[in-house]
């Protein structure tokens, strides 16, 4: 399945699109808010693991509807080595099917990643993601994408 395109602001304000990342591999995840527990873990866990995705070829990009100003704290203040995009209207969101029923009946973000190829193609899902141990899921997961490929 091909990845949707989208055009957002980074956490500098500079518009980032799909394309901008075509010829590598993307990790791109959906979190709920910046710097609540859930969603710093899973960060951090990204983080941990950022430098082995880069090894591999890998990007890593997360979304929620926070604003820029947010992401820019979130991110110097939890040491982020990745790029965050604020889609505050939620298209992408939405887009990406990580808007839905939550714990209770409500509906918000729901925490989705995927791994797109450098053609732009979605080749994992992980749906209800849990933060703790996310990177290394994802690193074990591409590489395997990528010893088939």
């Amino acid at each position: 399945m091909k990845a949707t395109d989208f055009s957002l602001k980074d956490q500098n304000g500079k518009t980032r699109t799909l394309a901008d990342f075509t010829g590598r591999w993307l990790v791109l995840y959906f979190y709920p808010k910046d710097d609540t527990p859930g969603c710093t873990v899973e960060a951090c866990s990204l983080r941990n693991a950022n430098d082995d995705l880069i090894d591999l070829g890998a990007q890593v990009v997360g979304i929620s509807k926070d604003d820029t100003e947010s992401h820019r704290k979130f991110k110097a203040k939890h040491q982020l080595n990745f790029t965050l995009l604020s889609d505050s209207d939620g298209a992408t969101i939405e887009a990406y099917g990580a808007w839905g029923k939550k714990m209770f009946g409500r509906e918000g973000i729901l925490r989705k990643t995927f791994i797109i190829s450098p053609s732009g193609e979605i080749v994992k899902t992980y749906g209800r993601v849990t933060p703790l141990g996310h990177g290394d899921q994802v690193i074990a997961d591409l590489k395997a994408l990528q010893s088939t490929r």
